[in-house]
């Protein structure tokens, strides 16, 4: 049985000291004609963020709003496993496991926790209540240090699995995600439905995902269809092209970019900033969208953990262990699904026409949020798992 200990989330004196010194010695290269983030991160942006990185960005806050959680860590399979635990306060609580992807981290999730776990205390149904829990994934953040090769999405949640059930010691669970989170709940859907309440979806992407000839290339060589007007062509482009660099560099070379992001961290804060600009809904802009606070905090998460190149290497152990299927029955994923959409989500694409691929019991679309939904539009993602859940807790109860 793999050993359960509590943890208290700390970034050490010397770790401090030495950002801030880093930071101070930022050799800036030259930036023009990029006030519209054409050639990427712009250095009028990156400039203000660091200034207030170096002057009012207060760790020890941040850190303190962290701890308020409970965090655990275990070790399965020799993989180091970080875990935020939130009691439920209702008459029926159910496990649910929330997972993240990438640039993301548990932090991401930080907002919904509590609404999931104690709704009565935000305004909810005690009915909803969920028993929750937040791993990183694997060679993220204080999941760390990850120093085995192969451990991908449906690795992960091989992980997760047995986290709820051996070591958390839960008959049945819920599951959710977005991103990473999202092929993997979609994986645990897929192969332990039979354990699970249901999963809930904010990303729609196939299984097989990485299963071709060019895996640095999510779109798998997908040229624009003949025919399209020139505003759909250019919707179709923009679509790649925001999807296109880092799956690429992230997949053939992400030892390679990890020598300069872990390095500099004013470089792994523009890598992630354009990141989170061309996924999330940042039409009021990205920093107006996150707030600074959660932008940098995100930042000291992958820089302090030394954790950017294991979660870069995630994309190349997608492609270096392609996944196969446990069964051939449809539909493919069984559990009782829940899908939100959000039309601002800059990855939407990956997941067209999949729905036929699920047991959808719930499916919203919104307005509102984009990739990153969680932590920017907290309530709605919060509302859909409500509502997915609603139409299957009682499975296994009988």
């Amino acid at each position: 049985m793999p050993r359960l200990e509590s943890f208290e989330p700390e970034i050490p004196g010397t770790t401090l000291a030495d950002l801030r010194e880093r930071l101070r010695k930022t050799r800036w290269p030259a930036d023009f004609a990029n006030d519209d983030w054409s050639y990427g991160t712009p250095a009028s942006v990156l400039r203000e963020l660091v200034a207030y990185w170096q002057s009012d960005y207060d760790w020890p806050r941040q850190q303190a709003e962290i701890r308020k959680f409970q965090h655990f860590r275990t070790e399965i399979d020799g993989v180091p496993i970080h875990f935020v635990r939130a009691a439920g306060r209702g008459p029926r609580p159910i496990p649910l496991i929330l997972s993240h992807g990438w640039p993301w981290t548990f932090w991401d999730l930080h907002r919904v926790i509590g609404p999931l776990a104690d709704p009565a205390a935000h305004g909810g149904d005690p009915e909803d209540a969920f028993e929750v829990i937040v791993p990183s994934m694997p060679g993220f953040g204080f999941s760390t240090p990850l120093a085995k090769p192969g451990v991908n999405f449906w690795v992960t949640a091989d992980l997760w699995h047995r986290l709820m059930t051996e070591v958390l010691g839960f008959e049945r669970y819920a599951a959710q995600g977005g991103d990473w989170g999202a092929l993997t709940t979609t994986q645990l859907g897929h192969k332990y439905a039979g354990h699970l309440y249901g999963i809930h979806l904010s990303t729609l992407a196939p299984l097989a995902l990485f299963n071709h000839e060019r895996p640095w290339d999510v779109t798998a060589g997908t040229l624009a269809p003949a025919g399209l007007a020139a505003a759909e062509r250019e919707r179709f482009l923009a679509w790649q092209r925001r999807i296109a660099s880092h799956v690429a560099v992230q997949v053939l070379d992400p030892q390679t970019l990890s020598y300069a992001l872990h390095d500099s961290p004013v470089g792994l804060l523009a890598w992630l900033l354009e990141r989170r600009r061309a996924w999330g809904d940042c039409r009021r802009g990205v920093v107006e969208t996150f707030g600074r606070d959660f932008l940098l905090t995100t930042t000291m998460l992958y820089w302090a953990t030394d954790s950017f190149v294991t979660s870069a290497r995630f994309y190349a152990e997608a492609a270096r262990n392609l996944w196969q299927p446990c069964h051939s029955r449809t539909p493919q994923v069984e559990a009782p699904t829940g899908i939100s959409v959000f039309r601002h989500d800059g990855t939407t694409g990956l997941g067209a026409g999949m729905e036929s691929l699920f047991n959808v019991v719930y499916s919203q679309t919104h307005d509102e949020g984009g990739h990153f939904a969680p932590i920017e539009v907290p309530d709605r993602i919060v509302d859909d798992i409500r509502a997915t859940f609603r139409t299957v807790r009682d499975r296994g109860r009988r």
